[in-house]
């Protein structure tokens, strides 16, 4: 069997690992991958963007199965041009990638559909979206409609921020073409949850629940970044809970997606806050997460290749329920000096060994220089560990990363406080990661 894996971060080396685990004797590619996928999988030397060269390469290899990791490509209609060509993708065509590529899709579907979310407006003018903010409660939220590499979505404290968050990126295009339309809506307190779903255009089928930390700083601090870290499985994880987020809030938006003529395949992220009137998504993401996927996939024992498959060759999902490993993950993330603004390249990187039951080392942006491994990217490392408790999987991971060097590296050391050290919470949002204290249980 032949393989290939698309994307060159963290995400795409825990698909390497998983799909191994899976195929023992397949021969697995990756595009353009990282040296840490080295001795799991080929590097090809095609980039996620170009996407004739990978088409070209797949066909001529008689790849059986292509993995799409990161949302550009999807959006820019991989799996279209795959489908077309009669080879196996898994992923959603550009259509059901419009719930990421366009936050105004997706708040027009929710709405549409009854799905629970943030109140919300859209705004293709700049000086209307600044009226808007005028007459809107503090503090609100401003975000890019299009794709931003996971750092459109501004939290605004005051009207100030939010003015000047809107002509950053309607006017002065720090987000180019992706913040031309921007959605404004309501801050929503709560917690978040993070739930990956398997979609065969019918159904849904959820995989654990993790949770993840985008502010660069410690306490939730700072800008906002593609993720600094996560863990699995997150509270609420009670198999009543996600069902109901399955039936209320994955379903219909599969329902609608088909009834419009493009059924969703693929993985379908819901980003939810836990508020106090039940769970409203966040976003909805066309793809894995980062970093979610380096604590989900390795603690998910059910084979995945086999479900992946199955979409990706049109059949249903009945009958299959993936299973988890026992005990907790927690992954860490190094960045580079500067990070989430600017990023330092070139740095020499030195990694000692780990027990790979205890930590796993999952590369994001780095590359191989003159025989050695360097900083390639601002995430540059996801160092994952595992235990029988969170706590374990905490210490394994953060001890870990201690002892891991690079010129510049940052991390955060709080990441899993939401359950490690709940009285940071208020008694209310500490309450809402308990599926029984939720609205309706």
């Amino acid at each position: 069997m032949n393989l290939l894996i698309i994307g060159s971060g963290g995400r795409e080396h825990a698909f390497a690992d998983c799909l191994r685990r899976d195929a023992p004797d397949a021969a697995i590619y990756a595009a353009p991958g990282n040296p840490g996928m080295l001795g799991t999988a080929e590097l090809v030397d095609i980039g996620a963007a170009d996407i004739g060269g990978l088409l070209d390469f797949a066909a001529a290899r008689r790849v059986d199965l292509t993995v799409v990791g990161p949302e550009a490509p999807l959006a820019a209609g991989i799996a279209d041009r795959f489908a077309e060509a009669g080879l196996p993708v898994f992923g959603p065509d550009r259509a059901g990638a419009r719930l990421e590529a366009s936050k105004a899709f997706a708040k027009r579907l929710m709405r549409d559909c009854g799905v629970p979310t943030a109140d919300h407006e859209t705004f293709d003018d700049a000086a209307a979206a600044l009226d808007y903010v005028a007459g809107h409660d503090e503090p609100l939220v401003v975000k890019a409609s299009g794709l931003a590499a996971g750092k459109g979505a501004i939290v605004c404290e005051t009207r100030g921020e939010a003015r000047t968050a809107i002509e950053e990126m309607m006017v002065g295009r720090k987000f180019g073409d992706a913040g031309g339309r921007v959605v404004i809506e309501e801050f929503m307190r709560g917690v978040e949850l993070s739930v990956f779903f398997v979609a065969d255009g019918e159904r849904a089928v959820p995989l654990l629940t993790s949770r993840d930390y985008k502010r660069v700083g410690e306490g939730d601090r700072g800008l906002n970044t593609g993720g600094m870290g996560a863990y699995a499985p997150a509270a609420p994880a009670d198999p009543d809970f996600i069902d109901e987020v399955r039936r209320e809030i994955a379903q219909p938006v599969l329902d609608a997606m088909a009834e419009s003529g493009a059924p969703y395949r693929g993985f379908l992220y819901a980003g939810l806050m836990l508020t106090a009137t039940g769970p409203r998504v966040v976003e909805f993401n066309c793809r894995m997460g980062d970093p979610e996927t380096q604590v989900v996939l390795p603690l998910t024992s059910s084979n995945l290749l086999e479900p992946m498959l199955r979409v990706a060759h049109g059949d249903s999902l009945a009958g299959w329920r993936p299973e988890a490993a026992p005990g907790h993950a927690l992954v860490t993330v190094m960045a580079s000096a500067g990070y989430p603004e600017s990023s330092e390249s070139g740095r020499p990187i030195e990694i000692p060994a780990f027990d790979p039951a205890e930590v796993r080392v999952f590369h994001a942006g780095t590359a191989m220089k003159e025989g050695r491994l360097v900083t390639a990217g601002g995430r540059v490392l996801g160092i994952t560990g595992f235990g029988g408790t969170l706590e374990e999987a905490a210490r394994r991971s953060r001890e870990a990363a201690a002892r891991i060097r690079f010129d510049g590296a940052h991390s955060r050391s709080d990441i899993g406080w939401h359950e490690l050290d709940p009285d940071r919470l208020g008694p209310d949002e500490s309450a809402r990661i308990h599926p029984s204290t939720l609205p309706g249980h």
